[in-house]
């Protein structure tokens, strides 16, 4: 553990451990600096609260306190888990009951069968962070299997899992049943700043949808919803973020709510702290110390690492025996801070050596001035002034204060002169002198008059001064008490800089923030004088404020506000605009009244979508012009209503053998007009009466698959959808007729016949079945020693009647075999063929042992290359002659280890060597040839190519 603290002289270090001094002379501790080594430390011994205390010949300091602790995580109990037994369509939990551990800082997952294989999580499936539970809304029969609670301690990187709990569904006719909310979270206390997680899951069949919203208040604008809504994230969590949480689970059967509270709270922080202070001796301090905090911080004291006293720190009278070194200490219930300080007591006689008076001092006639006399001294001095030979005392016009400072008033030229501040403590007495002169006073001779103009226009203040004439003047212009920064502001402001005593300020391009009270400062070093004036800005309303939303209905909401500013117009009309999440664009909203005039504060918003979430925001106008808009509403979300519009492109057909595919465009989200949105789906038999219905209950679902095995193909059905939500059903669409699937193909295709090309490659031909419902064929191929169910396919269109298979094994059996297909299916394959396929080609690359100029041909000559035992043997060789860069050029063959090629004409060529069997080519090897030089004559020029170096060799 670190302890290091800057300190003249160096100081001493030592440890407490749980409020005991540390033995640092035992063999298990070592200290370098301040630094705390312990050696094979131990639970027993070493756990706890560590202090470190440093203190030199000013004093001692207390560091803050460091907690010792030890990790753990224990395994599993060995004992067995029983069986749990569940009805499909019923929720389940599967409890972790995690073992004893250290800190509480665990993740869960959950084993499915055998690791590493983990569940993974949906709507249906949740894993509690919180108690490592598994919750299932409705099981299923895929649910079925053993299940083991997977736990890991981040802080001690280790896991462990459980014994395995096997999961057994019970088959059983599905049933329904209403939202159950299992997995709640309690009332919260979260520190400001920290990321806060809640947990929320129901049981339920079908699974309930999961909602989340703040009582009374808009949800944070951190908040974020994950794990298919089941869990709540508010980031960086702040104090208006407090209140009561909702969690809402909800299917067609029913719902359930749950309710707790999050309480921000705050660890200490300093408002004020204390700094290194030096006072006079026989003084008396006021150390403030403040902190804040969630709850309130207490104060507490150390003076030289001892404890002190509480709360607020008041000394009167100090000595030297109160300096030293000072900690406050605030602490609450989620942490504690420290601030250190040195208090130091000072005795002097006084002197000005450090601080003299002005030599000389200038007061303007008729106004006010103070001589500071400000010497070093402790204790504090008494102080007495004199003029020239005549001691001061107060008076109507003279004032000596407190701290020595001499204030005059109504200054003549009588009051110029020599002025002495005398100083005296209990440790001696001091002097010094400076020379009052008077100077002409600063006076406004023409004041800004008010202007009142429109936004747009241009406005002119006027302000001029007389001063004294020895004195520079200058002028400043402050807007409601804050000066105006002419370089920041030059688009709208502009002095008049070329007459001397002249500031008149020009306000260009006035816009409605100018308005208010400017006042004119012309001031020298001596005084000042001013005067103030109101500029009147009349343009385009401001914002209305306090929007309120009430009597939220399914289509209509009404709306109240209160007046905005009008700048001096009178506001004629307002302007409601909406927005929803499907649009960031504000439009114009339908009101009743449709006008809306300037002296109404409320008005009701129409022809709204049931079920959407809305915000509003109101817009003033004027006769200058429109306004700003108003901030949004809070956001609201209307009433459900029962659908009004029904599904489109109702159609379908085809699919698989024995079913009826039916489709439809699904409604988007504007439409649901509530919760629990789905579809009803009706079919039945062209010419029969009775329709048969079904629900879909996923609204982003536009299909819809009927299976069943008495169906015959191709049977013409009539079919329609409409909507539904918790409010009621909706229109049925326009019936719409479709046809069942037809059935698959039932013929085998023959003739099947195989010609091996290579070692890679093979052609595969067929004749073709009669049936015109087919659509293509289907080739399935697997090497004899897999598994048919590893079986690649390929798949043509009816118009083939052959395919070739490629990057197949070399040497290998492989089985093939060909079937039919159409929408419905696969028909039966034919008979599998059994076929080898060549041996690899040679692996090695022909080594080119001479490049041969002779005339205009080149002679290239390579080694002869041997295949291995398991590779087709060498049928002779392929030479490509190409130009250098490009793929194209002449192919040569040849049974021979030679061959001529032309001379380039321009540029250099590549040759390429490959040898070539029934496996198919080898490894290529390759080199560049050129053409004569210009000048060079015509000889016979040999070059021997090496093994290494110039020899590039590359595959195709």
């Amino acid at each position: 553990m670190n302890c290091r603290a800057r300190a003249i002289p160096f100081p001493t270090y030592r440890w407490k451990l749980n409020n005991w001094d540390i033995d640092l002379t035992k063999d298990r501790y070592s200290m370098v600096g301040g630094r705390l080594v312990i050696n094979n430390p131990e639970k027993s011994r070493d756990a706890g609260k560590y202090v470190c205390v440093v203190s030199n010949i000013f004093g001692t300091v207390r560091s803050y306190e460091a907690t010792l602790s030890f990790g753990y995580l224990d395994p599993f109990p060995p004992e067995e888990r029983y069986e749990v037994k569940v009805r499909e369509g019923v929720g389940a939990v599967l409890l972790c009951e995690p073992p004893y551990h250290y800190p509480d800082d665990l993740s869960y997952r959950w084993l499915l069968n055998e690791f590493p294989v983990f569940i993974a999580l949906d709507k249906r499936r949740f894993v509690s962070q919180t108690n490592g539970n598994l919750y299932i809304a409705n099981v299923e029969a895929s649910d079925k299997g053993n299940y083991s609670c997977f736990v890991s301690s981040p802080s001690i990187t280790k896991s462990v899992f459980s014994k395995f709990i096997p999961l057994i569904p019970q088959s059983d006719r599905a049933k329904v049943y209403p939202a159950d909310i299992k997995v709640k979270f309690k009332d919260t206390y979260a520190l400001l700043g920290q990321n806060v997680t809640l947990e929320c899951f129901a049981l339920g069949n079908p699974v309930p949808e999961l909602r989340w919203s703040k009582y009374l208040e808009p949800m944070p604008a951190s908040a974020e919803i994950s794990m298919s809504g089941a869990v709540l994230k508010i980031f960086n969590i702040q104090y208006e973020d407090e209140g009561l949480y909702e969690c809402e689970a909800e299917n067609y059967k029913g719902k359930d709510k749950h309710q707790a509270r999050i309480y921000v709270q705050a660890a200490p922080e300093w408002v004020e702290h204390i700094n290194d202070t030096e006072k006079d001796i026989g003084s008396d301090l006021y150390w403030p110390c403040v902190a804040t905090g969630k709850p309130m911080p207490t104060i507490r004291w150390l003076k030289n690492g001892a404890s002190f006293r509480k709360g607020e720190l008041r000394m009167q009278s100090l000595t030297f025996d109160d300096a030293g070194m000072y900690q406050c200490i605030a602490e609450n219930t989620h942490g504690i801070i420290y601030a250190n300080a040195e208090l130091k007591i000072v005795a002097s006689p006084p002197t000005f050596e450090l601080n003299p008076m002005k030599k000389k001092i200038l007061a303007a006639k008729g106004g006010r001035v103070i001589i500071e006399c400000k010497p070093k001294a402790a204790p504090k001095p008494k102080f007495s002034w004199s003029k020239g030979t005549e001691l001061l005392v107060n008076g109507t016009r003279i004032r000596i204060w407190d701290d020595g400072s001499l204030e005059i008033v109504n200054i003549t030229k009588l009051d110029e002169g020599r002025y002495t501040c005398f100083a005296e403590n209990n440790r001696g007495k001091a002097n010094s002198t400076g020379v009052l002169e008077m100077t002409e006073a600063t006076r406004i001779t023409l004041a800004p008059l008010n202007v009142d103009v429109t936004v747009g226009e241009n406005a002119t203040m006027q302000c001029i001064a007389s001063h004294d004439p020895t004195l520079d003047l200058t002028f400043i212009w402050s807007l409601n008490g804050f000066v105006i920064d002419f370089e920041k502001e030059h688009e709208h402001y502009e002095r008049n800089v070329m007459i001397k005593s002249n500031g008149e300020l020009l306000i260009k391009n006035v816009q409605l923030r100018h308005a208010g009270r400017y006042t004119c400062t012309a001031q020298t070093i001596v005084d000042n004088s001013s005067a103030s004036a109101d500029l009147v800005v009349r343009g385009p309303p401001g914002p209305p404020g306090g929007i309120r939303v009430e009597e939220i209905r399914d289509t209509a909401v009404a709306l109240t506000w209160s007046r905005g500013t009008d700048n001096h117009s009178p506001i004629s009309k307002y302007t409601i605009q909406s927005k929803t999440f499907l649009s960031e664009e504000w439009k114009d909203a339908k009101t009743d009244p449709s006008d809306i005039e300037g002296n109404m504060e409320s008005a009701t918003v129409i022809d709204l979508i049931p079920w959407m979430e809305y915000e509003f925001r109101i817009i003033a106008t004027n006769t200058l012009g429109t306004g700003e808009p108003s901030m949004p509403s809070q956001r609201i979300r209307t009433e459900g209503a029962p659908p009004n519009v029904a599904p489109s492109d109702v159609g379908g057909g085809g699919g698989s053998n024995r079913e009826l595919t039916i489709t439809w465009m699904p409604l988007s989200r504007e439409y649901h007009y509530g919760n629990n949105f789905g579809y009803i789906v009706a079919f039945k038999p062209f010419g029969e009466k009775e329709w048969r219905r079904v629900t879909v209950t996923n609204p982003e679902i536009g299909r819809y698959v009927h299976k069943d095995e008495s169906m015959p193909p191709s049977t013409q059905y009539q079919v329609k959808v409409k909507a539904f939500n918790n409010k009621g059903d909706g229109p049925f669409s326009l019936t719409a007729v479709i046809y069942s699937a037809q059935d698959a193909p039932t013929e085998i295709p023959t003739d099947v016949s195989i010609k091996v090309l290579s070692s890679s490659e093979m052609s595969v031909s067929w004749h073709h079945v009669s049936d015109k419902s087919v659509e293509g064929y289907q080739i399935r191929y697997w090497a004899a020693h897999d598994k048919e169910a590893a079986a690649q396919r390929v798949q043509v269109s009816n118009q083939e009647y052959s395919t070739k298979l490629e990057n197949l094994k070399p040497n290998t059996r492989y089985h093939v075999d060909v079937s039919a297909f159409n929408s419905a299916g696969y028909g039966p394959p034919s008979r599998t063929i059994d076929v080898i396929t060549r041996k690899a080609p040679p692996s090695q690359r022909p080594r080119i042992i001479s490049s041969v100029r002779s005339g205009s041909r080149y002679i290239i000559t390579w080694d002869h290359v041997e295949a291995k035992s398991n590779e087709s043997a060498v049928e002779g060789y392929k030479v490509l002659y190409r130009p250098d860069g490009q793929h194209e050029g002449e192919l040569f063959s040849t049974g021979k280890h030679t061959i001529e090629v032309p001379v380039p004409s321009d540029g250099e060529y590549v040759v390429e060597v490959r040898a070539h069997s029934e496996g198919g080519d080898g490894e290529v090897a390759q080199i560049k040839i050129s053409g004569a030089a210009a000048g060079v004559p015509t000889l016979l020029l040999v070059l021997v190519v090496p093994a290494l170096g110039v020899l590039v060799c590359s595959g195709f």
